[in-house]
This record gives structure tokens, sequence and C-alpha cells, in this order.
């Protein structure tokens, strides 16, 4: 009986885990984290990687235990989160692709500017870039699937695992933007703008795509 009990919560966990782990995918995302917090100093790059990282494992958890309510409630659905995403992402690739991000603020404007930290830190990094529509969704049907304390448990380690992973690959990423150097990081920075607004338009398609066949 025990022995049925740990092979069962082991397949669930590993289930949660790598599910999650690949819908995040830490080292994809890390290049779009690079290019957005490139103009910040390390110190406050950590801290957006912080504030991000927390912001995406609220996100989760809530809806791991509460999302099928909320979307109940307000009548959300997963399309709308994922055609939410796309705009977010198409507005963040956009900006990246025409280079409006600055590498040094020099005047006193620009030192304000540095305060954005906070939002950034939420939207787009914390939402949508780590926590997207599908992990969202993950969390919500693997939470469906939890029969015991024992499986939400394992799965609230299965989330903050990942989102560790992501913390720790996102504080390595400036070893990458000291190799590119000023120059490189303006030609990574148009090429991920342009892979992002390009994942932008496939979230807003899927989300169309599935409110239609509902439709039709």
């Amino acid at each position: 009986m025990d022995g049925l009990f740990i092979s069962a919560n082991l397949d669930y966990f590993l289930l949660c885990l790598t599910t999650l782990f690949t819908l995040v995918n830490p080292l994809g995302i890390t290049p779009i984290f690079i290019v957005l917090t490139e103009r910040f100093p390390r110190a406050e790059r950590v801290k957006i990687a912080r504030r991000g990282v927390l912001t995406a494992g609220i996100t989760l958890l809530i809806f791991a235990l509460l999302g099928s309510l909320i979307f109940k409630v307000y009548g959300i659905t997963v399309e709308a989160f994922q055609i939410m995403g796309g705009i977010i992402f198409f507005r963040s690739g956009l900006r990246m692709l025409e280079a409006k991000v600055g590498r040094t603020r020099t005047t006193p404007m620009e030192q304000e500017e540095s305060l954005d930290q906070d939002d950034i830190a939420v939207s787009p990094i914390g939402i949508p870039i780590i926590t997207g529509p599908g992990a969202i969704t993950a969390v919500m049907l693997l939470s469906s699937r939890a029969t015991s304390v024992t499986n939400y448990g394992l799965l609230v380690v299965a989330i903050t695992l990942t989102l560790l992973a992501v913390y720790l690959i996102f504080r390595g990423g400036d070893r990458l933007a000291k190799r590119l150097g000023a120059t490189g990081m303006r030609v990574f920075q148009r090429i991920m703008g342009l892979i992002l607004m390009v994942i932008a338009v496939q979230f807003v398609i899927r989300g169309v795509e599935t409110v239609l066949r509902r439709i039709i």
C-alpha cells in the first residue's frame, strides 16, 4: 500500500515538474529578460528577477487553488488570457524591435525612468513572460487532477522548483550581456523583439482560433 502511495505521488510530482518546466521554459525566456532589463544595473536586474518570479509564483498559486472558481465567477476564458498575453508581448516586442530601451541614463528624466522596475517586474516579466496562458492553464489542469492534500503540496513544490530555476538562470544572464557588448545587445534586442512579436501573434491566433471553433 505504501509503495503504491509513494509511486502515485512520485508520478504526479514528476508530471507537475516536467509540465511546468517545459511550459515556463526558463532558458528560452532568459534572452527576453536580458533585453528588457539591460538598461538597469546588475543589482536592479536581480531585484527585477526576484519580483518577477514572486509575481509569477503568486499568480500560479492563485490559479492552482482558485483558478476554476475565478474563471467561472468572472466569466474569463483561457482564450482571453492568450489574447491578452499576445497583446502585451507584441507591445514589448515592438519597443525592443525599435531599440527604444537605452543602456545608460544621463539626464534626470532618464534617471526617473529607472523607477519603472516594479512595473516591468510585474508585467511583462512576471506576467505573461514567466507565467503565460500555458502555465496558468497547466496549473489549473494539474490542480484538478490532485486527489489529496499531498498532491496539492507536491504541485506547490513543483511550482517553487520551476521558479527557483528561472530566478537562478535570470541572475546569470548578465554574463551573456557583458559578452555581447553594447552593439551586440542592440542587434540581440531587435532579434528578440521580432521573435517576441511572432510569439505574440501566435498567442492571439490560438486564442481566436479556439473561440471561432466554439462559435462555428
